[in-house]
């Protein structure tokens, strides 16, 4: 929605340029005219049009295709770590400017009623009289002068001499339906009220309006005398956004202006094609722009079918047994070696085949024996293996293989895979603990400098502000990259504020030095928890 109205505005800031730099001055009052409604009705419309022929229009290899950018936090379902296994539960971001956009077109339709019903109002109150198909409404104690739709509304105070030349300029409005016009800018300001270039197009229709209803009646009018007419009215007019009024001290000068300009040469009519190449640019623009967005939330559908996909969960169950048990038997070493071997080679062999057919008749099974099974036979019964199925297999065997991290085959997911910072062969190292000798003592280490970070830094003013009393838990979830960088901070506690501070706080950890498995840098999940005493302040005995 964000991404249409910011095209739809790109769009109309184009179109508006255009007549005002080539088109605004010239007399073809009625091109002009057809030129902003049509363009109006192209910018909310274009951003819909699809021409697949267009895509190939710019080479692909200049289209960048971006990823769909998700705002909030992604629990990973495959994150491990040995000091926190929480599941975190986040609710759907809370879209205020939506709100805010249906509130504004709310009170835009509220004005606009307003507006309507004081019109007929006026209509009701005031005496009328028919001439053929039109109604002149007489505004008792007024000068004012205006149209809408088919009723020409005068004021009893305008003078007798000036009264036959505003009746013509008002029959133009409505032989012309400029209302239609005007209701069609109103409905558009309705819609898009916080679009500043609405209320542009608006004006420059009413302008319009004008200049056409002025050049209609000095055909048959000498323009002096209308020029005179213009000038020695008092300039005042009911507000009402959707009429046509005759007396607008804002649009006198610009109307006497036009009438004095000179006619446009049939020439400058060529300026309109300006819009041809436009209108073409635009569609090649959102053809493309489209072509390339559908391309990839086809391809984020199947990542996300991917990720769920029979294989990947029995994969997922493998990886769980492991961890519940820590050691594997000989047996079931040989089960994860032929899941290694499978994945490695492109077509299996007859030989392999028998092997892995033999081991799934094995009886009885462990738990992890009966897991392994279940994965070949998921692999057997698909037929083939998906990129996403492929690395989730890698992810869990380059753990398992006797050097899987240092094996080419895993290149491509040593940076994506997560090894607990319980078992890290070299656990990340906090600025100052480099001269410790064993593991044991640089965790030590780490985990006190982070527990007197939190305890210096994290702001306890939250209590008093937040009214929170007693005992707070935070629990805190973080990962250290292979650059040392902390990223993907979560939290979660009793309260918003909490959790955004506990946030806060460990994103200004410093840089580490990042873990490593046999020889590689590695990602390290890590946990906190937060404890937040809040005391409470007791009144002191009274005296007796």
């Amino acid at each position: 929605m964000a991404y249409y109205i910011l095209q739809v505005i790109a769009f109309q800031l184009a179109f508006l340029l255009i007549y005002d730099m080539f088109l605004k001055s010239e007399t073809f009052f009625n091109w002009n005219r057809f030129y902003l409604i049509a363009t109006a009705l192209l910018s909310i419309a274009i951003p819909f049009i699809r021409i697949d022929n267009f895509k190939n229009v710019v080479p692909q290899k200049f289209i960048i295709n971006l990823p769909e950018v998700i705002i909030g936090t992604v629990t990973s379902e495959n994150q491990t770590t040995t000091e926190l296994n929480s599941v975190f539960v986040e609710s759907k971001p809370f879209l205020i400017w939506e709100n805010i956009l249906l509130i504004g077109i709310g009170l835009a339709t509220i004005l606009f009623v307003f507006k309507t019903v004081k019109l007929l109002q006026i209509l009701l109150k005031s005496p009328k009289s028919k001439a053929g198909n039109l109604v002149i409404v007489k505004l008792l104690k007024s000068d004012t002068a205006f149209s809408f739709f088919n009723y020409i509304f005068l004021g009893e105070y305008l003078m007798d001499a000036n009264r036959e030349a505003i009746l013509k300029h008002e029959i133009v409005h409505v032989r012309q339906k400029h209302t239609l016009d005007l209701l069609f800018f109103e409905m558009f300001r309705i819609l898009f009220w916080f679009n500043p270039l609405v209320y542009m197009y608006k004006n420059r229709m009413m302008s319009l309006h004008e200049f056409i209803a002025d050049a209609e009646v000095v055909k048959h009018q000498d323009k002096a005398s209308y020029y005179q007419n213009l000038l020695s009215q008092v300039f005042e007019t009911k507000n009402i956004s959707f009429i046509n009024p005759f007396f607008k001290q804002s649009l006198i000068k610009k109307r006497i202006v036009m009438l004095t300009k000179s006619k446009s040469k049939q020439v400058n009519l060529l300026k309109y094609a300006l819009l041809i190449p436009m209108v073409f640019g635009m569609l090649v623009y959102t053809s493309c722009m489209q072509n390339a967005y559908s391309q990839n939330r086809q391809t984020l559908s199947e990542e996300k079918i991917a990720q769920n996909s029979p294989l990947i969960e029995k994969i997922k169950a493998i990886g769980k047994q492991l961890q519940a048990q820590g050691n594997t038997s000989e047996e079931e070493d040989k089960g994860l070696n032929l899941l290694l071997r499978i994945i490695k080679q492109n077509d299996l062999d007859t030989e392999l085949v028998k092997e892995v057919q033999t081991y799934t008749s094995i009886k009885p099974k462990t738990k992890l024996t009966e897991k392994i099974c279940d994965v070949f036979n998921q692999i057997q019964k698909q037929g083939d293996i998906t990129d996403a199925e492929d690395k989730t297999l890698k992810k869990l065997l380059v753990f398992t293989s006797d050097d899987g991290f240092n094996d080419p085959f895993f290149d491509d997911v040593i940076n994506d895979v997560d090894v607990p910072f319980g078992v890290v062969d070299q656990v990340p190292v906090f600025p100052g603990c480099e001269s410790l000798e064993t593991n044991a003592d640089k965790k030590v280490c780490m985990s006190k400098n982070i527990q007197d970070h939190v305890a210096k830094n994290f702001n306890t003013k939250i209590a008093e502000e937040n009214n929170l009393v007693g005992r707070q838990r935070i629990n805190v979830i973080f990962k250290i990259d292979i650059e040392g960088n902390i990223t993907e901070v979560r939290s979660r506690a009793p309260h918003p504020a909490l959790e955004a501070e506990a946030i806060r706080v460990i994103k200004s950890l410093p840089k580490m030095i990042p873990g490593e498995q046999k020889g590689k840098k590695v990602n390290v999940p890590y946990s906190l928890p937060i404890i937040f005493q809040v005391t409470e302040d007791k009144p002191l005995p009274e005296k007796e």
